[in-house]
């Protein structure tokens, strides 16, 4: 236990306390004998600057530094830009695994931005440790000077020691003139009340103090700032913050991201409405008349919501139980228990299944028609009689070269290819074919059976994106708090004056937390009528005499 530091004054002040806390009497003597004093925390003891001996006290020291916690938010934020270079993984299709996409679409760079776990940096553990950090530090920064800056303030005397007044950057010692200010006591006082001063004075000495709460403006953008981090911090949990996407097909009905399986989403319809060319008139007339009137005037997604009536086990199909219908248009959302569907997208004509016929190629005879289910194709597919069919390979994308080799460029169906194996009764090992939409490829030339295409399925799909934020409220609320400590510490300044009367003199000291000259200026009129008792600025005298 570290020793208290007892004052003349008879006041105990921790140990490292440079002023005391009732006189301002200076404790520990800096280099050079400085011949101003440091009031930046009324030369309070900080625990940060005392105690440094406990693993506790590191930890302590550690966070309580401004530069930590600048380079905290810069590591942060720097993070958070390299989660911007690529879409996260909410924000891409959902029907095609995350590692394919980035691969497919951004090659070694979107492989490796999905290897390092960049795909879904705001929703990992290592952004959620940068974000509780920068909150450890706000607190601990905030401990660690607010309280004994709150201490010392509170418990300052109005009669000052000598050498506090001497090393304050506004001073003057007015000799032989304690006659004067007995004179002009009243008047200056008030003088400093006309100036909203509220003022204390003991034994013929005077404390005038204003803005006191201006001191503590940083300190409410700190707790601004926390409250937010806690909301930007609860998004992690489930059920305070969606935003998800959700896909559906025409006649589909799906679970709502975000629900825990409660809510479901029926997709009736989805509608695409573009101006008849009645409506060439006003703002559109140009952009009608530019596009042949090829302007789409609506996106509607006609849905259903249902809700889960009974818990299922996993599995089991569940019992819905209908709860409305709802035209989803832009701007439009489908709004339920706290959630929003919004219109973000939709894919048109987009291929949903395959039907190949096996025909032989000299007879022309049909063996049969397997259909191809795109996003889950099978590996086998038994026409009877001895017929199979097995997929060898399959590309969403396909590309052929000069040479007919087939490359895969996306992980999309939107030029889907297969090479097939033909098993036929007197081939077990079967031929080999590449089939294409409205093209069969036979790379031995000696195929007896061909795989020709018959036709093509496509589904319209909608796209919705859920949202639901239980914590705008906190972040509201931080804001605004923020912003009152702005405004705060901004257009309010600590100001206080001390003026004492000695044997055959007087000693007058001012100090503000800044905004110097517009103190200068409030002296000037508060001692209009006794111009020997404006302080001088030892600063400007210094550099003057330099």
């Amino acid at each position: 236990m570290m020793n208290h530091v007892k004052c003349e004054c008879g006041h105990v002040n921790p140990h490292g306390t440079v002023l005391c806390e009732s006189c301002g009497k200076i404790l520990v003597e800096t280099e050079e004998k400085k011949k101003l004093v440091d009031m930046r925390y009324e030369g309070s003891a900080r625990r940060s600057q005392t105690y440094k001996k406990t693993i506790v006290d590191r930890i302590w020291n550690f966070f309580s530094s401004v530069k930590v916690g600048i380079w905290l938010i810069v590591v942060t934020l720097s993070v958070s830009a390299i989660g911007t270079i690529l879409p996260q993984e909410e924000f891409i299709p959902q029907n095609v695994p995350a590692g394919n996409y980035y691969e497919s679409e951004y090659g070694w760079f979107g492989r490796l931005y999905y290897l390092l776990g960049f795909q879904d940096l705001y929703g990992s553990w290592i952004y959620l440790l940068l974000i509780a950090s920068i909150g450890v530090s706000l607190v601990i920064c905030s401990l660690d000077r607010v309280v004994p800056l709150y201490r010392a303030l509170k418990r300052q005397r109005v009669i000052k020691h000598e050498g506090f007044m001497k090393r304050q950057r506004l001073y003057i010692m007015a000799e032989g003139e304690a006659a004067k200010l007995e004179e002009t006591f009243e008047n200056i006082k008030q003088n400093l009340q006309k100036k909203r001063y509220h003022i204390r004075d003991e034994d013929g000495s005077l404390l005038a103090e204003k803005g006191r709460f201006s001191r503590w403006g940083p300190y409410i953008n700190h707790i601004g700032l926390i409250i937010f981090l806690i909301g930007c911090m609860l998004r992690f949990v489930p059920g305070m913050y969606v935003d998800e996407q959700l896909w559906v097909e025409e006649g589909e009905i799906r679970p709502i991201p975000g629900t825990n399986r409660e809510y479901y989403l029926g997709n009736n319809e989805f509608i695409i409405d573009v101006y008849d060319g009645t409506e060439r008139n006003g703002v559109f007339e140009e952009s009608l008349e530019r596009t042949n009137g090829d302007i789409v005037s609506n996106y509607q997604s006609n849905v259903t919501l249902y809700k889960r009536s009974s818990e299922t086990v996993l599995g089991q199909t569940p019992e819905l139980e209908k709860v409305k219908d709802y035209s989803i248009q832009v701007n439009k959302p489908l709004k339920f228990d706290g959630y929003s569907l919004y219109q973000m997208s939709f894919n048109q004509g987009e291929f949903k299944a395959m039907t190949f016929t096996l025909i032989n190629q000299e007879t022309g005879e049909s063996y049969g028609e397997i259909k191809i289910d795109l996003e889950d194709p099978q590996e086998v597919y038994d026409l009877g009689n001895g017929y199979k069919v097995a997929i060898v390979r399959y590309y969403p994308d396909v590309k052929f070269d000069e040479n007919l080799i087939p490359t895969n460029t996306s992980p999309y169906p939107r030029n889907p290819a297969f090479i097939f194996n033909v098993i036929s009764p007197e081939n077990q090992q079967g031929e080999m074919s590449i089939v294409a939409i409205q093209q069969t490829y036979d790379p031995s030339g000696q195929n007896k059976y061909k795989m020709k295409f018959a036709m093509m399925e496509s589904k319209e799909v909608s796209g919705l994106t859920v949202r639901k934020d239980n914590t705008i409220w906190i972040l509201a609320l931080g804001g605004l708090i923020f912003m009152i400590g702005v405004v705060q510490g901004a257009y309010w300044n600590h100001r206080r004056i001390w003026i004492q009367k000695q044997k055959d003199h007087v000693l007058i000291a001012a100090h503000t937390n800044k905004n110097w000259y517009g103190l200068k200026r409030e002296l000037e009129k508060v001692f209009e009528e006794t111009p020997q008792f404006i302080p001088e600025d030892q600063m400007e005298k210094n550099e003057g005499s330099e």
